[in-house]
C-alpha cells in the first residue's frame, strides 16, 4: 500500500524514517540500540497485538513504564493504530492510577514488571483494559498479563494504514491545578507545531512536509542528524516532546537511561559514549548537579568530552542565568530555555557565550498576549500583572471536562486562545518576567505574591541550594509567605540572615515570614516544585 505521507501524523512521518533511514540509530537506552528499521518493526508488531485485543482507532494506551526503548516503541504502536498513549506518572499509587486510567478511558496498559504489584490491586477496579503487557525487569509475570517480550517474538507486524490528521494526541497534565486532565490535540496540529519549534531552532524545515524527506536525507548526508539525550522522564511533556517528537520527526536518536532518577556521572558518561548532540532537562534542579559533575572532573584534571554537545534544551521550571553561566563556562553550545505548559507554548530564551539571557526572561511567541484581571491586553512597561495566552497551537481542550475546557480555552478579541493560568509582567523592551500560575499565587494583606519569584530572589544567595515559597493562613495578613530551603554543600546561613539578604532582591512584603531548613527540597521526577509536599512541611512546622 503506498502511504499518503503528506498527511500530518506522527506515525507516517516515522514510517517514512524508517524506510529512509533503515540501519540509523532511533532509540539508544543503556547497551540496547534500535536502528530505525528495528523500532518501525517492533512497534508494528506491539501494534498488530493491540489490534488484535480491541484497541485502534481513538483507544487510549497507559504507559506505566520508565524510559526505555519500549516506552518509546509503545508510544509509536499507539499511534500506528491510530489510539492515544495516556502517559502514567510512575509514582502514582493505587487510587491515583485507578483514577487516572479510568478518566483516560485507557483500554491497554503497559507497565514495569517492578510495579506488577500496584497493577494486581488496581486491575479488578478498571473493567475497561483488555490487555495488561508487562515489561520484563527480573520481576515474575504477573498471572493474567502479556510478556512484553512474548508480544514481539509471537506477533507479525501490523501493515501499514492509512491514518487521518484529525486523529487526537492527548498528554496529561501532572495536576499541579487539580486532578490530572488530558490535554487533546490533534496529530496534524501538533505535528505542525513541533516543525515551528524546530524551524525557531534554526533548523531549515520545509514548508510543505511532503519535502520533508529531503531535509532528512541531506541531515544524514551532512553527519548532522541529532542525538538527544532525554534526562527527565519520557512520562511528562518536556521528555517526550523536546527529546522525543523534535528528534524523531528529523530521522535523529532518542537517548535514555533505564536508572530512575538523575545520575549526572552517567550522563555525561553517554554524552562522550554516544556523542550526544542535544540534552533534556527541566530547569535547575537538572542543571546544578549537571554542573557539580562537571567540576568535580575538571579538578581531578580530567574533563569530560564535550565535542558532540550542540544543545541543552529546558522546559517548566526555572532555569537560572548564574546556572546557565556555569554550564556555558565548561562548554560552548547554545542554552534554549522554553516557557509553557501541557495546553500551549508561550516563550523562549536562547543563552549562549556572547549573549546571555535573565532569568525568567523570555521573548513572546508569535500569537502570544498578556492579559489583565480586568480583560485588557497588557502595555509593555506597565507594570501591569496578567495572564498568558498563547494562540497557534491550541488545545482541542481537556479529555471530559468542558467547564475546564471553556474556562481554559476561549476568545480574546475574536482569537482562541489558551490561558493556563500563568501569570508575567510586559517589560518595557517587550520581553516578559514570569511570574508564576495563578493557583499558587499568595495573596498577602491584599498583594499577590508569586512564589516563583521569592524562590528565584532566595536561591541568588551563595549558601542557598533549592527552595520552594507556599502561604499560610496569618491572622494579621490573611496569609503569609512561609520558605522551604536547602543549602549547598558548605552552606551556612540562618533565618534572620536571610531574609535579611533577600531585602536587596524583594519588596519587603514579599520576603518569607518563616524559613524552614530541610535537607532536601522536594521536586517530582521532571524536577518540577511540589508544592504539595512543601505546604505540608511548612505546616507541619508551624502550625
Amino acid at each position: 500500500m503506498t502511504i499518503n505521507y503528506s498527511l500530518r501524523h506522527f506515525a507516517n512521518i516515522f514510517e517514512q524514517n524508517a524506510d529512509l533511514l533503515p540501519d540509523n540509530p532511533a532509540a539508544i537506552c543503556g547497551d540496547s540500540t534500535l536502528s530505525w528499521k528495528e523500532y518501525d518493526q517492533e512497534a508494528a508488531k506491539v501494534a498488530q497485538f493491540l489490534s488484535d485485543n480491541g484497541v485502534g482507532e481513538d483507544s487510549k494506551v497507559g504507559l506505566y513504564l520508565h524510559n526505555s526503548n519500549q516506552y518509546l516503541v509503545a508510544h509509536y504502536a499507539a499511534f500506528k493504530v491510530m489510539g492515544v498513549p495516556i502517559n502514567v506518572n510512575y509514582r502514582y499509587q493505587a487510587n491515583e492510577l485507578i483514577y487516572l486510567l479510568d478518566n483516560s478511558d485507557s483500554e491497554a496498559v503497559f507497565y514495569q514488571g517492578c510495579y506488577a504489584n500496584q497493577i494486581k490491586k488496581i486491575r479488578d477496579e478498571l473493567p475497561k483494559v483488555k490487555a495488561w503487557i508487562q515489561y520484563d525487569d527480573g520481576t515474575p509475570l504477573l498471572e493474567g498479563s502479556h510478556a512484553y517480550q512474548d508480544v514481539i517474538n509471537n506477533t507479525a507486524p501490523m501493515p501499514r494504514i492509512e491514518r487521518n490528521e484529525d486523529n487526537i494526541y492527548m498528554l496529561y497534565t501532572g495536576g499541579t491545578t487539580g486532578m490530572p486532565k488530558g490535554v487533546m490535540y490533534t496529530h496534524g496540529g501538533f505535528v505542525n507545531s513541533m516543525l515551528k519549534t524546530l524551524k525557531g531552532m534554526g533548523v531549515d524545515v520545509p514548508e510543505d512536509l511532503a519535502d520533508i524527506k529531503n531535509t532528512i536525507l541531506n541531515l544524514h548526508e551532512a553527519g548532522q542528524l541529532s542525538k538527544s539525550f532525554v534526562a527527565c522522564p519520557l512520562m511528562h511533556g518536556t521528555g517526550m516532546w523536546l527529546g522525543g517528537f523534535l528528534s524523531h520527526l528529523l530521522g535523529g536518536c532518542v537517548v535514555t537511561t533505564p536508572n530512575l532518577g538523575l545520575d549526572t556521572k552517567l550522563l555525561w558518561e553517554e554524552v562522550e559514549r554516544v556523542g550526544v548532540t542535544n540534552i533534556i532537562i527541566v530547569g535547575d534542579s537538572f542543571a546544578k548537579p549537571m554542573v557539580q559533575e562537571l567540576d568535580r572532573r575538571v579538578k581531578e584534571n580530567n574533563p569530560y568530552n564535550l565535542s558532540t554537545l550542540k544543545l541543552i534544551y529546558s522546559s517548566g521550571v526555572m532555569f537560572s542565568a548564574d546556572v546557565k553561566a556555569s554550564l556555558l563556562a565548561h562548554h560552548d553550545m547554545v542554552i534554549m530555555d522554553a516557557m509553557g505548559s501541557s495546553e500551549g507554548g508561550m516563550g523562549s530564551s536562547v543563552t549562549t557565550r556572547e549573549d546571555a539571557a535573565g532569568t525568567a526572561k523570555f521573548r513572546l511567541n508569535p500569537g502570544v498576549v498578556v492579559v489583565s484581571d480586568d480583560g485588557k491586553e497588557v502595555e509593555p512597561g506597565s507594570g501591569v500583572r496578567g495572564l498568558i495566552g498563547t494562540s497557534g497551537l491550541v488545545p482541542e481542550g481537556y479529555y471530559k471536562d468542558k467547564e475546564k475546557s471553556d474556562a481554559t480555552f476561549k476568545e480574546f478579541n475574536g482569537t482562541r486562545y489558551s490561558f493556563p493560568g500563568d501569570y508575567a509582567l510586559v517589560e518595557a523592551d517587550g520581553t516578559i518576567t514570569l511570574l508564576g500560575r495563578g493557583s499558587n499565587c499568595i495573596n498577602s494583606a491584599g498583594e499577590k505574591i508569586y512564589p516563583e519569584e521569592v524562590e528565584e530572589a532566595l536561591k541568588l544567595n551563595e549558601n542557598i541550594y533549592d527552595s520552594l515559597v507556599v502561604g499560610l493562613p496569618d491572622e494579621k495578613f490573611g496569609n503569609k509567605v512561609v520558605a522551604v530551603v536547602s543549602l549547598t554543600e558548605n552552606g551556612d546561613i540562618n533565618e534572620v540572615d536571610l531574609i535579611s539578604a533577600t531585602r536587596e532582591h524583594l519588596s519587603g512584603y514579599k520576603l518569607p515570614k518563616s524559613v524552614i531548613f530541610v535537607p532536601e527540597v522536594m521536586r517530582a521526577p521532571n524536577g518540577k516544585a511540589d508544592y504539595k509536599w512543601a505546604k505540608t512541611t511548612a505546616e507541619t512546622e508551624l502550625l
